[in-house]
């Protein structure tokens, strides 16, 4: 039979077929998103606790504990009004102001936009939270804390008048209904938090702590192909706390392993640690330095002895993700090889300018200058934080428990890129480290990224 002329398909016609079913299926994705993406929480529902001291002093503590200071104040700027950058992969986005100002804050927000925004990642418009926000992780926050945290903000914060500044994302990806999606796929259902990890309170505790308020995974735990964490707790696998690359550093392993993460620490160095910035193993740096300032050297002790107690019930992720298992025995020689190798190379660039602070034998200088025999970071697969903190420098701020701060410079501009290729392979290398070498074209890739200075000559 044959086809009358307007009915036959031709490429032309199939595109245009095409064109439409997908227009149509973009206006579903579209609509479906906003009819049904800010549902979730009451907007309208306020606060059901009277505001007593005894409430607001809560609140500051749970401010503390989750950190709001580092991300939401900037450089410079005034307490928690924002416009701090954080850099993601699509582009730049720019914290926001939790201040009670009315007109550029969240003066007007109820208790319900206010639980919705924090817990479950949506804007008062409906719209959605970038992810940079940690609301899957504030998920787990208890409903007591949450009321606390917004009585605190909005009743013993002073309101700033800033208002926020747009994301430098560029268009498509600038727009947010897709975000909808991923909360869906990846933000887990808001919970009264109720731990039963252990029929120990102070494990289920740190556990609150870690996966809650303290948000750890959201840069210790690696990251899928949809920028989500791989796990949000130890109960969805050993991908949780094992590790993950953040601005240009890599957040430690914080399982079990004896080589890359906490097996060889006590709960006391962990404690330390938390509280100092700084131990025996090592010290702060990076992100971490807001953390330890901010947020963990003002925990009550009893909360960050949880925190450890946690941690070192988590067991090694596996030899897929960290390596192998094994644990290290100092080696107080340091590493020999033919004088055209990088390590022996490394060892005079070493020489001339580590060992001073670090010590000849790798030891460093407890509480100021950390060992690098030994060291997790050292170990690691990934020797980016290495290089990183070579290229940059570091500053590890002082703390109530250590208040002499510790600073080293950095040496991109004194080191060419295969000079700290060979003392980071001299490093990870000696005194029983079993970290791999690293190439000077991982150097020179990082250098551009950080936009650091070349050396100023090159051998």
């Amino acid at each position: 039979m044959n086809m009358p002329n307007n009915l036959r398909a031709t490429p032309l016609r199939i595109a245009g077929g095409l064109v439409i079913v997908g227009a149509l299926g973009l206006c579903a994705a579209v609509g479906t998103a906003k009819a049904f993406g800010g549902t979730g929480g009451d907007a309208s529902a306020t606060l059901t606790v009277p505001v007593t001291p005894e409430l607001l002093q809560r609140g500051a503590y749970v401010a503390v504990a989750g950190d709001c200071a580092a991300c939401h104040t900037a450089p410079g700027g005034q307490a928690l009004a924002g416009g701090l950058p954080i850099a993601t992969p699509i582009g730049t986005v720019f914290t926001s102001n939790i201040t009670p100002d009315k007109a550029t804050g969240i003066g007007n927000y109820t208790y319900g936009a206010f639980e919705r925004a924090v817990r479950r990642g949506i804007r008062p418009d409906g719209e959605a939270l970038y992810p940079a926000m940690p609301f899957p992780s504030y998920a787990h926050m208890s409903d007591a804390d949450t009321q606390a945290l917004y009585a605190y903000l909005m009743n013993s914060v002073k309101p700033v008048s800033q208002p926020d500044k747009p994301e430098a994302i560029a268009w498509p990806l600038s727009m947010r209904w897709p975000l909808t999606y991923w909360r869906w796929a990846f933000a887990p259902t808001v919970t009264t938090h109720a731990a039963t990890l252990s029929s120990d309170p102070v494990i289920n505790r740190g556990a609150y702590l870690v996966e809650g308020p303290e948000h750890c995974g959201t840069c210790h735990t690696d990251r899928g192909i949809g920028l989500q964490e791989l796990a949000l707790t130890p109960q969805q696998g050993e991908h949780y706390l094992s590790g993950g690359v953040v601005d240009h550093y890599l957040a430690s392993d914080l399982r079990g392993d004896a080589l890359t993460g906490l097996g060889s620490w006590s709960e006391a160095d962990i404690v330390t640690f938390l509280k100092t910035g700084r131990n025996s193993h090592a010290t702060a740096f990076g992100g971490m330095t807001d953390v330890v300032e901010d947020s963990t050297q003002h925990l009550q002790t009893s909360d960050l002895e949880a925190i450890a107690r946690f941690l070192k019930s988590l067991p090694p992720a596996g030899p897929a993700i960290e390596g192998p298992q094994s644990g290290l025995t100092y080696e107080p020689a340091m590493a020999q090889a033919a004088a055209t190798t990088a390590p022996a190379r490394g060892a005079n660039v070493y020489a001339a300018n580590c060992a001073a602070c670090h010590m000849p034998t790798g030891t460093g200088f407890s509480g100021m200058f950390p060992a690098l025999a030994g060291n997790p970071v050292v170990n690691s697969q990934n020797p980016v934080s290495l290089i990183h903190i070579i290229l940059s420098g570091s500053t590890m701020p002082p703390t109530q428990g250590a208040p002499m701060p510790a600073v080293m410079p950095g040496f991109a501009s004194r080191l060419s890129d295969r000079e700290v290729a060979d003392v980071v392979t001299y490093i990870r290398s000696s005194w029983g480290n079993k970290g791999g070498p690293a190439d000077a074209s991982q150097v020179t890739s990082l250098r551009g990224a950080l936009k650091a200075p070349p050396a100023k000559s090159t051998p």
